[in-house]
C-alpha cells in the first residue's frame, strides 16, 4: 500500500537516543492502526550526543549513529512502508551546533583552526569586521586572564574543561598565552556572547551558528543525505525549521522544491501572528499549524469571561500595564538591550555604511524593532518591497515615539531594501540591512514575546502559545468558520496541530484553563482562597504575585503534577520572564524560596484537596472542550498532525516536560479495547476513539480533504445554536460542544436541532442511527461530539 502524496494525517514522534528507529518500528503497528498515514520525525542527522530534540545538528553527512544510523532508518522506512506509511522528516536549515568539544563540528573546527581562509568559512554568518578578523567564542566561565589557569595544550590543540579548540599552523611552541591570542578566534567569557558576539546565532543562543542557505553550496551540502533519502523515495514530506532566520525564505523554498519534487509535502514552521497570511509565493503546503491552533482554542474560549479574568490578573499580580502589547513592547525591548545587543550593534554598522549617521540611530532602530507586528518582513534585495512589508513596517513607524520619527523612517527604507553604500555580503549595503533587520526581528519577536512577554501576562495563560494574542479572549463561531473557509481556499495541504515539541502547555492542559472562562467569578473565588491559604507558606523573598498565580493556573491545568516537575516548570518560567531572576543572573536565593514554597503547597494535603476538588468540578466541561478541540482540528482543512500521546490525555508542560516518553503498549491495547467493541471507560479512551475515528475516515476518504474538496458550516435550530460547532467534509458531519458551562446554565439543548441533507445517518463513534432532523440533545447524548456519515454515499 503505498501512502498518499499529500498526507492524511501524521504522527509526531521525539527521537531521542532512548527512543530511536528502532523504538520507531516497534510502534509501526499501532500508529498505522490508528489512521495516520505519515510518521512525521524529529530531526534525524547527527545532534549533539545526547540531544533530546535534535535540532542542534553536528553533521549534516551523516544520519544519526545514536538513533540507529541510516542503516537503522532504512530498517524504520522499510517497516512504514510495509504497512503504508510514509515519512516526513524536521530539516533543520538555519543553525548548526557549536558543541562541546568543538571538533564534532568539522566545518566549524575548519573555521576555527584556519579563520577566513577556510574553505567552510563560506558556510557560517560570521562578521569578521566586528572581530578583528577573528570568530568570538564565549565559552569561558570567567574572563581569559582568570580562565586560563584552566586551559591547557595537548598535542590536539587546546582544552578547556569539555571544550576542544584547534591551534593554528606555527603556533603550538608558543607560550600558551601568546599562542591563545595568535589565534583564528577568541576565547571569552560566557557572558560576552550577548554583548559582543560576532556570528548570528538561533535566536540568543550561542551554542546555535547561523548557516548561509542563500549560498548554494552550502544548501547542497547541508541538505546532501536528507535530499538522497526523499530521491530513494523513503522520505516523502519535509517540516522546516524556522524559515524566518534564513536570509531568504523564499529563495531557499525554491530551491528546496527543486531539489525535490512536486509531490514531496513541505510544511514551514512560519508563525504568523494576528490577520497575518502566509507568503503567497512560498513553495510550499502550508505552516505547522500554530495559526490553526489558537482558532481551535479560541473557538471553545468564552469571550464573555475577558473582563473579569482581566480584573482578576490584575488584582493577584499587581499588573500596572492595561493590555499585553505594553508588555509585549517591554519584553521585546529588554531583550534588545540586553540578549540581542552584538546584533543590533551589527546593524548600526550597516546603517553607517548606508549614510544613516544621525546620533540617535540606536534608539530609533531599537524603537523600531520593538514595535514590528509581526515575526518579521519579507524583502528580496534587488526587488521591489512586497505592499505586505511595506504595511508592516509603517504600522511599526506609527509606534515609534516623535522625537525618533525621522531617524526611524530612513531605517525603515533601508529595511524595505533601498539601496546605498556597499556591503561586505556580496549584497549593497541596503540589501544588506534589509535582510539583517528581518533576521533580527523574528528574533526580538521570540525572545521578546514568546520567552519573555509571555511569561508576565496571564491573564490566562492557555492563550499564551506560540503565535498566540493573550489579550484576545475566544473567538465566535462564525469567524472559525471564515478562516476555515479561507484555509481550505488557500492552504488546504497546510499542517493542523493542537500540541507540539514548542507548545508551552500541551492541548489538555489548554483545554482545563480554557473552562476558566465560562466561570471567571468562580475561579476568582477558589484562587483568592488558596493564595490565602497558602500564606502561610510564603516566605523570602519569594515567590512574587506573578510566580504564585502562575502555580495556580498551572496546577488546574496540567494537575496531578509531581514536586520535581513542577519545580522545574517554573523554574524555566521565572528565568524567561526575567523579571525576579534569569538566566544570565540567576537569583538563587529567590529560586530556592520558590522551590521550597512549591514542596510545601504540593505537600500540603487540605490545600491540594480544594485543588483537586476543583479540577474534578470543572472535568466535565473540560472533558468536552478537549474531544471538541481535537475533533475540530482533525476535521478541518488541513493536514492533521497528533504530537506523540496526543491521541490519548496529554498534559504537558514546555519542553522539557513535553518530551517524556510514550508508553505505546499501552496506546495499542486501548486501540484493541475499542476496535472490539469495548466502552470507553474514561477519556483517554475516548480521545483514542475519536482520533482513530476521524484519522481513519480521512484516510479512507481523502478526496474530501484535498484541493478539491470543501468545507462547509452546518448549523443547528433553536435556543442553543450557538454551542454546536458543525462542519460539512464531504459526505460526513463532525459536531463538537462548545463552552458547555453556559450551555448548561441555558438549560441544556433543548429543543435544538440539526438540519441536515436528506440521508442515512450513522455515528461513526457510537454506530448509532441519526435522523436528519434529530434533536442535538439525542445526537450527542453518549459523547460531547459526533461524526455522523451518511450512509448514502
Amino acid at each position: 500500500m503505498t501512502p498518499p502524496v499529500v498526507p492524511t494525517g501524521t504522527y509526531r514522534l521525539q527521537l531521542q537516543p532512548d527512543f530511536g528507529f528502532a523504538e520507531a518500528a516497534d510502534a509501526v503497528p499501532y500508529l498505522a492502526a490508528l489512521g495516520v498515514s505519515h510518521l512525521y520525525l524529529s530531526p534525524i542527522l547527527r545532534a549533539v550526543p545526547g540531544s533530546t530534540h535534535g535540532y542542534d545538528v553536528v553533521d549534516h553527512a551523516q544520519v544519526s549513529p545514536e538513533l540507529g544510523g541510516e542503516a537503522g532508518f532504512r530498517v524504520l522506512a522499510a517497516e512504514a512502508q510495509s504497512h503504508g506509511l510514509g515519512i516526513v522528516v524536521d530539516i533543520v536549515p538555519n543553525h548548526m551546533a557549536v558543541p562541546a568539544p568543538e571538533s564534532l563540528n568539522r566545518q566549524f573546527w575548519s573555521v576555527l583552526e584556519h579563520g577566513r581562509e577556510s574553505p567552510y568559512a563560506g558556510w557560517f554568518d560570521i562578521d569578521w569586521d566586528a572581530g578583528g578578523g577573528k570568530v568570538l567564542l564565549p565559552v569561558l566561565g570567567a574572563p581569559l586572564d582568570v580562565a586560563v589557569a584552566d586551559i591547557r595544550a595537548t598535542d590536539e590543540g587546546v582544552r578547556y574543561f569539555e571544550h576542544a579548540f584547534p591551534l593554528r599552523a606555527g603556533t603550538a611552541d608558543m607560550p600558551l598565552r601568546a599562542a591563545l591570542d595568535a589565534q583564528h578566534y577568541r576565547l571569552a567569557d560566557w557572558r560576552e556572547g550577548d554583548l559582543r558576539g560576532n556570528y548570528r546565532r538561533f535566536f540568543t543562543i550561542t551554542s546555535l551558528i547561523g548557516l548561509r542557505q542563500e549560498d548554494e553550496a552550502v544548501f547542497a551540502a547541508t541538505h546532501a543525505v536528507i535530499l538522497r533519502l526523499v530521491r530513494e523515495g523513503l522520505i516523502q514530506g519535509l517540516r522546516v525549521d524556522h524559515p524566518d532566520g534564513l536570509a531568504d525564505p523564499r529563495g531557499y523554498l525554491r530551491r528546496l522544491r527543486a531539489a525535490t519534487s512536486d509531490e514531496t509535502w513541505i510544511v514551514v514552521e512560519k508563525i504568523l501572528t494576528g490577520g497575518e497570511h502566509l507568503p503567497a509565493d512560498w513553495d510550499c503546503a502550508g505552516t505547522t499549524g500554530y495559526d490553526v491552533l489558537r482558532r481551535v482554542d479560541g473557538v471553545f474560549t468564552d469571550p464573555e469571561g475577558a473582563e473579569e479574568l482581566r480584573a482578576l490578573h490584575h488584582e493577584l499580580t499587581g499588573a500596572s500595564d492595561p493590555g499585553f502589547a505594553p508588555v509585549a513592547r517591554v519584553g521585546k525591548l529588554e531583550v534588545l538591550e540586553s540578549g540581542l545587543v552584538a546584533e543590533v550593534a551589527r546593524l548600526e554598522r550597516v546603517l553607517e555604511w548606508i549614510g544613516v549617521h544621525e546620533p540617535d540611530r540606536g534608539d530609533a532602530l531599537r524603537e523600531l524593532l520593538a514595535s514590528v507586528p509581526a515575526y518579521r518582513p519579507y524583502v528580496v534585495p534587488g526587488e521591489p518591497a512586497p505592499a505586505e512589508a511595506a504595511a508592516l513596517l509603517g504600522a511599526a513607524l506609527t509606534e515609534v515615539p516623535g522625537r525618533l520619527a525621522a531617524t526611524a523612517r530612513h531605517i525603515v527604507d533601508a529595511a524595505l531594501g533601498h539601496e546605498g553604500g556597499s556591503g561586505g555580503s556580496g549584497r549593497s549595503a541596503g540589501g544588506e540591512f534589509a535582510v539583517r533587520f528581518a533576521q533580527v526581528a523574528s528574533a526580538v519577536a521570540a525572545k521578546g514575546v514568546e520567552d519573555r512577554a509571555f511569561y508576565r501576562w496571564y491573564v490566562l495563560s492557555s492563550l499564551n502559545e506560540v503565535g498566540g494574542e493573550p489579550d484576545h479572549v475566544g473567538l465566535p463561531l462564525e469567524a472559525f468558520h471564515d478562516y476555515a473557509r479561507e484555509l481550505q481556499a488557500t492552504f488546504p495541504d497546510t499542517m493542523t496541530t493542537l500540541s507540539t515539541h514548542d507548545t508551552k502547555r500541551s492541548e489538555d492542559v489548554r483545554a482545563r484553563l480554557a473552562v476558566l472562562a465560562e466561570m471567571p467569578a468562580e475561579w476568582a473565588s477558589v484562587v483568592r482562597g488558596w493564595e490565602k491559604a497558602a500564606q502561610r507558606h510564603r516566605g523570602e523573598p519569594g515567590p512574587d504575585r506573578y510566580d504564585s498565580y502562575l502555580l495556580w493556573q498551572t496546577l488546574v491545568g496540567a494537575g496531578p503534577v509531581s514536586v520535581e516537575r513542577m519545580q522545574g516548570y517554573l523554574l524555566k518560567a521565572m528565568r524567561e520572564a526575567g523579571r525576579s531572576t534569569s538566566w544570565t543572573a540567576p537569583d538563587r536565593a529567590y529560586e530556592r524560596a520558590v522551590a521550597d514554597y512549591v514542596t510545601a503547597v504540593l505537600n500540603d494535603r487540605e490545600l491540594q484537596s480544594s485543588v483537586q476538588e476543583f479540577v474534578t468540578r470543572i472535568g466535565d466541561a473540560a472533558r468536552t472542550a478537549a474531544l471538541g478541540a481535537k475533533l475540530v482540528q482533525l476535521a478541518m482543512p488541513g493536514v492533521p498532525d497528533v504530537y506523540q500521546g496526543g491521541e490519548g490525555v496529554l498534559r504537558t508542560l514546555v519542553d522539557p516536560d513535553n518530551r517524556a516518553p510514550v508508553d505505546f503498549e499501552a496506546g495499542a491495547a486501548r486501540l484493541a479495547h475499542l476496535d472490539a467493541g469495548g466502552a470507553c471507560r474514561d477519556l483517554d479512551d475516548e480521545k483514542t476513539l475519536v482520533t482513530s475515528a476521524a484519522l481513519r475516515w480521512r484516510r479512507r476518504d481523502p478526496a474530501a480533504f484535498g484541493r478539491e474538496g470543501r468545507y462547509a458550516a452546518v448549523h443547528a435550530h433553536g435556543p442553543a445554536a450557538a454551542h454546536l460547532l458543525g462542519m460539512r467534509r464531504g459526505f460526513t458531519v463532525a459536531l463538537a460542544t462548545r463552552l458547555p458551562l453556559g450551555l448548561a446554565a441555558a438549560g441544556g439543548w433543548g429543543e435544538t436541532r440539526l438540519d441536515l441533507w436528506k440521508g442515512t445517518w450513522t455515528d461513526l463513534l457510537t454506530g448509532r442511527r441519526i435522523a436528519r432532523d434529530a434533536p442535538v440533545a439525542e445526537v450527542l447524548a453518549r459523547l460531547p461530539v459526533a461524526l455522523l456519515e451518511d450512509g448514502a454515499h
